[in-house]
């Protein structure tokens, strides 16, 4: 990893960089997709030669898309944009860009820009000088040079900074330093490996608005690497949940939060209540299953094939309800002790003991209605069964 990372550093002293346009004619391997513009077809990748980083992937970008790639560290999701990024070599199956394979192009002809957490800013050089200097390498004479410093300066506000070294500079003014860099050559595809993980709260939170509406705008391809959920479901079209080597869910982030296919996304993906047990009986787009506290529930089945299959039932803490008024008619109820209730401001966070599990969550909004709980207070509780997912074990 720590190789990589520094590898990562070196690509902005090698800057002798092909445009996209230019690697057309370098390869006469063309994609059968000719609406992707990032592809993985079958791609392993395996360090040792018998364990696998990377099992089969299968991904595939149109052009202007914000893609996510989202897991716990050892998923394998810093290991793709790796070989994206050309530091990496593929053990098996092939990576396109723009319809070519670029599986044998070094990664300073790839022309892709890149941000990293560590901003790999040149120490001795001037604002404007670390943004030239990637422009300098591809022959671009002085005058073209200042107006494209200039311009990607404007786009992240800091043309005030062009004669500041980064050292006078604050965390936040320089990865938004790094990431003009990154777009002052106007590539097509830029890849960001956790680029706001030294940054505090507000400033990261701030800048992934900043850096979305860039992208959008400009209507770049980014391949986002991260292992913040929040910050993949804030600025991502879509998300791919990587975990053991392969891709768990690849989603819009409302339907990788609202539709989780497995488990693992349940549990990775915000916070969820899980209920174990045994599916009883399946009819249709609902089934019944048995908690191994007793009690009965019914749920959507997901990802369970048969009566007699142990389940894990997946709810979202705010598709709970605890005040009467506001259940909805059909929804199904429990009973329930409460543990905790905690007041956050914008939301009460009540941790309560249900069927035998002692940490499921509701979310309630702060409003005029809403009942104060007490710790140790019989209360019930209740949701509609389409917002209980039957998932594996």
């Amino acid at each position: 990893m720590l190789q990589s990372a520094k590898l990562l550093d070196l690509v902005f002293i090698q800057e002798c960089s092909l445009s996209c346009q230019d690697l057309r004619g370098t390869s006469v391997s063309k994609s059968g997709n000719e609406s992707a513009f990032v592809e993985f077809e079958r791609v392993q990748k395996s360090y040792d030669g018998e364990n696998l980083v990377v099992k089969d992937l299968n991904l595939s970008m149109p052009k202007g898309e914000f893609l996510t790639m989202l897991g716990p560290s050892g998923s394998g999701k810093t290991t793709c944009l790796m070989m994206l990024a050309g530091f990496e070599t593929a053990t098996h199956g092939e990576i396109r860009l723009d319809g070519v394979s670029i599986n044998h192009i070094p990664p300073h002809k790839r022309g892709i820009g890149m941000v990293f957490q560590n901003y790999a800013l040149f120490p001795h050089m001037t604002v404007a000088e670390n943004l030239s200097f990637p422009l300098e390498v591809r022959k671009i004479g002085k005058s073209d040079r200042e107006q494209k410093v200039m311009r990607a300066l404007g786009m992240v506000q800091m043309q005030d900074f062009a004669g500041r070294r980064p050292t006078q500079l604050s965390g936040g003014q320089q990865q938004r330093i790094a990431l003009a860099r990154a777009l002052v050559f106007e590539p097509e595809l830029v890849l960001m490996d956790e680029p706001l993980g030294a940054l505090d709260k507000q400033l990261r939170e701030t800048l992934q608005f900043e850096i979305t509406n860039l992208a959008h705008q400009l209507g770049i391809t980014v391949v986002y690497v991260t292992h913040d959920q929040t910050e993949a479901l804030t600025m991502s079209d879509r998300v791919a949940v990587f975990d053991d080597g392969r891709i768990q869910q690849l989603a819009p982030p409302d339907e990788l939060y609202e539709a989780p296919q497995n488990s693992f996304v349940a549990q990775f993906i915000g916070e969820n209540n899980t209920l174990e047990g045994v599916v009883k009986e399946i009819k249709g787009n609902t089934c019944i299953v048995q908690l191994d506290s007793g009690d009965i529930i019914d749920a959507i089945p997901v990802n369970v094939a048969a009566v007699g299959d142990r389940t894990k039932v997946s709810i979202r803490p705010e598709r709970v309800e605890f005040n009467k008024d506001r259940l909805k008619a059909g929804a199904h109820t429990l009973k329930a002790e409460v543990l905790e209730f905690i007041y956050m401001g914008d939301i009460f966070r009540t941790r309560l003991r249900v069927a035998g599990v002692d940490n499921f969550i509701i979310k309630s909004r702060n409003a005029p209605d809403q009942v104060r709980l007490t710790p140790g207070q019989q209360i019930e509780i209740g949701w509609l069964a389409e917002d209980c997912r039957a998932l594996d074990a």
